[in-house]
C-alpha cells in the first residue's frame, strides 16, 4: 500500500514489520504539524492543525503562536460565544462545519476544543473556553466534537489537565485536592470522552501536584484509560514532552512537534536496557497508526464546502450567544430593540474595526469580515453617523481628547448612542494572563461623557471573558457579544435590531470586583505552585454560596419576550448508586414574539457530609417557543447527579436524605422548587486505631463492637452535650490511653481487625 490509496493499511501488519527505531520515531511528530511517515512499509504522514473554533492550516511557515499566514476558513465564534449559546443542536452544527472545512484541507485532525475550567477571569486563554462549570463544558465540547468527527476527521480535547492559567504555563504546578479535581476540572473531559470518544486527548503544559501532565500515570492511564475507557491517542501540547522515556510509561503516544533525534535516541536506548518496556512502546505507535490509518480516507478524498452558507451559519451562532445583560426602560420602553434606528449614533472604533478572535495558535484567517457599522448601515438602509469616540491599544492612533469631543457634540442630537466598548487585542492571548479586569479607562471616560449628554446609551461588548462592570448603570442597555467570530458584526446588527434575538446566557459570573473573585489570592501563584484554595467553590459556586453580590449571576441572559414557569415536579426512582430523578416543568412564553430560554436545573444537598456548593447545574435545556406556546421541559438526573467525590472512600457517593431540585433562568433566578428524599449509599470506610468515637458509631459493625468499650461505668454522671460533642470528636485510641476504655492496645488492633473483616450484615470475624 502507498500513501496515496485511500484503503487504510493494516496496523497490526506494518506494527511487526517496523524496526525498533521505526517505532520510536513514530511516537514524534516529523515537523511541527506532520506525524512521521514511514515510507518503507507504506505509512503516510498525517496533517494535524490548530483549532478549536476554525481550521488554521498554514501554508509555509509553520509556527504554534499564529505568526504564519494561514489558508482562509471560516472563523466561528470562540468557545466563550459558542458556549453562551447553551444550544448543543447549534454547536454540533458548526462542528459538522468544521469538519468539512478540515476535511476539503487534507487535514486528519483539528486541535479543539478545549473545556478547561474559567478558573478566573484573568486567564488570558479563557476566549478558547467555555465555561466556569463542567456540565456546560461538557455538553457543548461533545456537541462539537461529535460534529467535527462526524466529517471523518479527529478531534483533540485539550488541554488535560488544570491548564487554567497562562502565567508560567510550561512550569506551573497546579496543587489541586483530588475531590475538586474530580468534580470541578475533571468532568468536562471525562463528559465529552465517555460520550464522544474524541481520537486524540491533548496533556496539558502544567504540572498537576508536582507531576507534569505529560508523565503524569494517573491522569493519562489510571483515570483517563482505566476508568473512562479512552480509546484514542494521547498527544501533547506543542513542547509539553521534557522527558519522552516517562512520558510514554505513563500513557503518552505522541510528542509534539518534532524535537530532534534525541528523543527517539534516548526511546531506543531505554528499550535495549530494559528500562522502558518494548510492549508500552508498541501501544503508543499501535495508537499512532489507529489514527493515520482512521484518518486516510478523509486525508485522500476530496472534500468541499460551502463558503457562504458556513458565513451564514457563524453568523446564527454568534447571535446565539450573544448575551443582553440589561434592557431597561428609558422613556418608558426598553432601548432594544431599536425602536428607530435610523436615528441611531454609533461610537466606538470596534464597530468599524471589529475584535472577533483572540490571539495565539487558535488564530484564523476569515474568508470574509462584517463589521457592525457596515453591518447596521445596511440593515437600516441608512448612513448612520459615526466617531471612533477613543483610541484601542493595538488598533488605529489618535489623539483621545479630540476624538471623545468629537463623539460627545455628535452624541447631544442623537436618538440612541450604540457605544461599542471591549477589551484590546493585546489584552487578551495564548501565552499571558490579562493585565486587569476592567475596560480601559479611556473607554469608560467616554461613556460617561456621552451618558452625560444622552441617556439613551446602548454599550455593545467585544471580550473574551467576564470585564467588571462599575459603570453599567450609565447605559441602560448592555450587550454582551464576546469573540463572535467573522459574522460577529452582522449578527451584533441582527440582535440590535430586533431581526434575531440575543440567545445567549452567562456560561460564566460577572462578578463586581477583582477581590471577590474564587481564585483571588491564589492566581497566579508563586515559586513554580498554584494553589487552588477555593476548592470546589468554582465560579457561580463561589459566589452563591458565599452570598456575595455580582454584577450578573451564572446562566443570566435577557430576550425579547418572557417567560413563565410552572411548578417542576420530581420524581426519585431507585436508591444509592442506582438513583435517579425525573424532572418536568412546563414552560411558556409569556411575551409579544418567539424567543428562546434556557431552563437550568440545580441541585443542592444540604445534608451532605462534606462541604457542597448551595447549589450545582445539573441539567439545562434550550427551548424556543411562539408567544402563548408552553412546552413541558422533562430531563433525568442521574445517581452521579446527585454524587459528591468522598474523600475518604475516593469514590462518587450518594449520600442521601432530603435534596432540593431548582428550576430556573439563571443560578439566581430560582423559579421553582421542589424538595425529594433520596435514599443513599453506606458511606462508612475502613476503621482503624486513629479513627474517631463518631467514625465508630457511624459505622455499622464497629458501631456494634465497639459499643461494650464505650458504656459509661456504673454510677458515672452521664457526659452533658459539650462533652459528648469532645468525645465524639476524639480517635479511639485516645480513650484508651486516657483509660476511659477498658482494653489494652492488643485488644483495641483485634477490634479494628475484626471490624474491617465483617460485612455490614455482621458475617464473618469476630473478637477473641
Amino acid at each position: 500500500m502507498t500513501a496515496s490509496e485511500s484503503t487504510p493499511f493494516d496496523v497490526e501488519k506494518v506494527l511487526a514489520e517496523l524496526t525498533l527505531e521505526e517505532k520510536a520515531s513514530l511516537t514524534s511528530g516529523s515537523d511541527f504539524w506532520h506525524t512521521q511517515p514511514v515510507d518503507r512499509v507504506g505509512v503516510p504522514a498525517l496533517m494535524v492543525t490548530d483549532g478549536p473554533h476554525g481550521l488554521r492550516k498554514q501554508v509555509a511557515s509553520s509556527d504554534h503562536l499564529g505568526l504564519g499566514e494561514s489558508v482562509p476558513a471560516t472563523c466561528f465564534p470562540t468557545a466563550a460565544a459558542l458556549g453562551s449559546s447553551w444550544d448543543v443542536d447549534l454547536v454540533h452544527r458548526v462542528g459538522e462545519a468544521l469538519g468539512r472545512e478540515t476535511r476539503a484541507n487534507d487535514v486528519g485532525v483539528l486541535l479543539g476544543p478545549g473545556v478547561n475550567i474559567k478558573r478566573t477571569p484573568l486567564c488570558g486563554r479563557n476566549f478558547e473556553y467555555v465555561s466556569e462549570d463542567p456540565v456546560v463544558a461538557g455538553e457543548i465540547g461533545t456537541a462539537l466534537v461529535d460534529g467535527i468527527q462526524s466529517q471523518g476527521v479527529g478531534t483533540s480535547l485539550k488541554h488535560f489537565a488544570a491548564n487554567n492559567q497562562e502565567t508560567d504555563r510550561l512550569r506551573i504546578s497546579a496543587q489541586v485536592d483530588e475531590r475538586t479535581l474530580r468534580e470541578i476540572y475533571l468532568p468536562a473531559f471525562e463528559r465529552v470522552v465517555t460520550r464522544a470518544q474524541p481520537w486524540t486527548v491533548m496533556c496539558a503544559y502544567n504540572k498537576v501536584n508536582g507531576t507534569y501532565a505529560s508523565q503524569d500515570p494517573w491522569l493519562l492511564t489510571t483515570v483517563l484509560r482505566d476508568e473512562w475507557a479512552f480509546e484514542g491517542l494521547v498527544v501533547s501540547d506543542w513542547g509539553a514532552v521534557h522527558d519522552r522515556v516517562p512520558a510514554l510509561a505513563a500513557g503518552l503516544d505522541l510528542q509534539m512537534p518534532a524535537a530532534g533525534s534525541r528523543p527517539d535516541d534516548e526511546v531506543v536506548a531505554a528499550v535495549r536496557a530494559g528500562t522502558l518496556d518494548e510492549a508500552v512502546l508498541d501501544q503508543a505507535v499501535r495508537r499512532v497508526l489507529h489514527l493515520v490509518a482512521r484518518a486516510q480516507p478523509a486525508v485522500v478524498g476530496t472534500g468541499t464546502f460551502d463558503v457562504d452558507e458556513h458565513h451564514a451559519l457563524a453568523r446564527e451562532a454568534a447571535a446565539a450567544g450573544t448575551v443582553l445583560l440589561r434592557n431597561e426602560p428609558v422613556d418608558g420602553a426598553p432601548l432594544l430593540p431599536l425602536a428607530e434606528p435610523a436615528r441611531t449614533l454609533v461610537v466606538g472604533e470596534f464597530a468599524r474595526t471589529p475584535r472577533y478572535q483572540g490571539a495565539g495558535s487558535s488564530q484564523v484567517n476569515p474568508t470574509r469580515l462584517d463589521d457592525a457599522l457596515g453591518a447596521l448601515r445596511a440593515a437600516t438602509a441608512a448612513d448612520l453617523p459615526f466617531e471612533p469616540g477613543f483610541t484601542i491599544d493595538g488598533g488605529p492612533s489618535g489623539d483621545d481628547e479630540a476624538l471623545l469631543a468629537a463623539a460627545v457634540a455628535a452624541a447631544r442630537d442623537a436618538g440612541t448612542v450604540l457605544l461599542f466598548l471591549g477589551l484590546p487585542a493585546p489584552d487578551e492571548s495564548e501565552g499571558y494572563d490579562r493585565p486587569r479586569l476592567g475596560l480601559p479607562e479611556n473607554q469608560v471616560a467616554a461613556l460617561a461623557a456621552i451618558a452625560a449628554v444622552n441617556p439613551r446609551v446602548v454599550v455593545v461588548l467585544a471580550n473574551g471573558s467576564a470585564v467588571d462592570l462599575p459603570w453599567r448603570d450609565l447605559a441602560p442597555a448592555v450587550l454582551e457579544t464576546w469573540l463572535g467570530g467573522q459574522a460577529g458584526g452582522s449578527a451584533v446588527a441582527d440582535v440590535l435590531t430586533g431581526a434575531v434575538e440575543p440567545g445567549g446566557r452567562l456560561t460564566e459570573t460577572i462578578p463586581l470586583r477583582l477581590q471577590d473573585t474564587p481564585a483571588f489570592g491564589n492566581f497566579p501563584g508563586e515559586a513554580g505552585e498554584v494553589r487552588y484554595g477555593e476548592g470546589v467553590l468554582v465560579g457561580y459556586r463561589w459566589y452563591d454560596t458565599r452570598e456575595l453580590d455580582v454584577a450578573y449571576p451564572f446562566g443570566h441572559g435577557l430576550g425579547y419576550t418572557t417567560f413563565a414557569y410552572g411548578d417542576v415536579v420530581a420524581t426519585v426512582r431507585g436508591e444509592g448508586a442506582g438513583s435517579t430523578v425525573d424532572v418536568r416543568v412546563t414552560v411558556t412564553n409569556t411575551g409579544a414574539r418567539t424567543g428562546s430560554e434556557v431552563v437550568q436545573v440545580y441541585v443542592r444537598d444540604p445534608q451532605a457530609a462534606v462541604l457542597r456548593p448551595v447549589r450545582e447545574l445539573k441539567a439545562f435545556a434550550k427551548v424556543t417557543l411562539a408567544p402563548g406556546e408552553s412546552r413541558e421541559i422533562a430531563l433525568t438526573l442521574t445517581a452521579r447527579d446527585l454524587s459528591y467525590w468522598h474523600p475518604g472512600l475516593r469514590r462518587w457517593v450518594v449520600g442521601g436524605g432530603e435534596m432540593v431540585v431548582e428550576v430556573g433562568a439563571s443560578s439566581r433566578d430560582v423559579r421553582t422548587t421542589s424538595r425529594v428524599d433520596v435514599v443513599g449509599e453506606p458511606l462508612w470506610g475502613e476503621l482503624g486505631v486513629m479513627s474517631t468515637i463518631a467514625e465508630w458509631l457511624a459505622h455499622p459493625v464497629g458501631a456494634r463492637l465497639a459499643a461494650p468499650y464505650l458504656t459509661l461505668p456504673e454510677g458515672a454522671p452521664e457526659p452533658d452535650e459539650s462533652m459528648q460533642a469532645m468525645i465524639q470528636q476524639m480517635p479511639i485510641k485516645v480513650l484508651l490511653d486516657f483509660g476511659f476504655a477498658p482494653l489494652d492496645r492488643d485488644g483495641l488492633d483485634a477490634l479494628v481487625a475484626a471490624a474491617n473483616a465483617q460485612d455490614a450484615s455482621g458475617s464473618g470475624a469476630s473478637v477473641a
